[in-house]
């Protein structure tokens, strides 16, 4: 089995050029990991298997992890409206928006960047510049004087700026920066020692550069052209194996009770065939049955995908420093282990 999925793995890699790393584990068996491409273009380094990479929006769920925690602890409920939550002025915000509504995607807040309006995510900082981007607060006047697409639980709107509400309640909540409260709560916990949430203008060693192409074929780095740190809506650091460790943690009761845990993994709300969300997490469901979990990221440069097959226990992540390849490698992992029967097809 294993040497057919590398055979596969190998075959999609030289057809679309992937740059990155991929890890995929059957329990403790450990299927695929490897690594293609450069981490420095310029410098010719190689993304190795312990290169970190952007992961964008794929981080969302260490965000829902956060607010589930602090429930645990008694600190929230789900059912708590975001006036209750925060001391920042909302002109325009529906009153009855609470943290359900915040983690789902169907509070209708106004994001700061919507794709039903805007195309290129490199607009955003014509007229506010990525570079004073650093604090969660910083993202707040993007969006906070602006009104609501429609009343709370109503439908489902992909949406980054309830995401930056929620790191803010966090926040607020524990007295800890966001993305200390992730490293220390979550990163640590599950044993993702080489993660974290690092500022583009001073990368650690081992991190890979995220690459746009150009049209002539050329390619530049996407330091200008996202926020200089990531914060509770994207922009973490992870590691392709540190990835499945988020996995092995969260379904060993290692960062929520089985009760949380749950709740976190419910699919509230469907989007598309087959496709649901639950707290920060991707559901797909075949013939009523839970196919995979899973969590995805695009920016400019940073293409992401990470799934658990509850059915088979297996896990993969697949992270490219460049803006696209990471659905098409998880797709051809996927083809292969149905075809050999590792996964089941309901």
């Amino acid at each position: 089995m294993k040497d057919q999925l590398m055979a596969r793995i190998e075959a999609i890699q030289k057809e679309i050029q992937f740059s990155g790393s991929i890890f995929v584990e059957n329990r403790e068996a450990v299927l695929a990991d490897a690594s293609y491409g450069y981490a420095n273009r310029a410098e010719q380094l190689d993304n190795q298997a312990g290169t970190r990479y952007g992961i964008a929006s794929g981080c969302k769920i260490f965000t829902a992890v956060a607010i589930c925690q602090l429930v645990e602890e008694g600190k929230l409920a789900f059912d708590t409206s975001l006036q209750q939550c925060l001391d920042v002025e909302f002109p325009n915000f529906n009153e009855r928006i609470t943290i359900h509504h915040l983690l789902t995607h169907t509070s209708g807040v106004p994001d700061y960047f919507d794709e039903e309006v805007m195309d290129v995510f490199e607009e955003l900082w014509i007229e506010q510049p990525m570079y004073h981007i650093r604090r969660l607060q910083d993202f707040l006047p993007l969006f906070q004087h602006g009104h609501m697409k429609f009343v709370p639980g109503e439908r489902f709107h992909y949406n980054n700026a309830g995401f930056i509400l929620l790191g803010l309640i966090v926040e607020k909540v524990s007295g800890l920066v966001f993305t200390d409260y992730v490293q220390t709560q979550i990163f640590q916990k599950a044993g993702m020692m080489d993660s974290g949430y690092f500022a583009l203008d001073a990368l650690p060693a081992k991190t890979a550069l995220g690459y746009i192409e150009c049209e002539d074929g050329t390619w530049k780095t996407n330091i200008y052209s996202l926020p200089v740190q990531g914060g509770s809506d994207g922009g973490a650091f992870v590691t392709a194996k540190d990835m499945v460790k988020f996995w092995e943690a969260l379904l060993g009761h290692e960062l929520l009770s089985e009760a949380s845990t749950s709740r976190l993994l419910t699919p509230y709300v469907q989007n598309g065939d087959g496709d649901f969300y639950g707290y920060g997490v991707w559901i797909q469901k075949r013939d009523e049955t839970v196919f995979k979990y899973h969590v995805m990221g695009y920016d400019p440069g940073v293409s992401f995908h990470s799934a658990l097959y509850p059915a088979s226990a297996i896990k993969l992540a697949v992270c490219a420093n460049a803006s696209s390849g990471a659905f098409g490698v998880m797709k051809a992992i996927e083809d292969e282990l149905i075809k050999s029967k590792s996964l089941e097809v309901f």
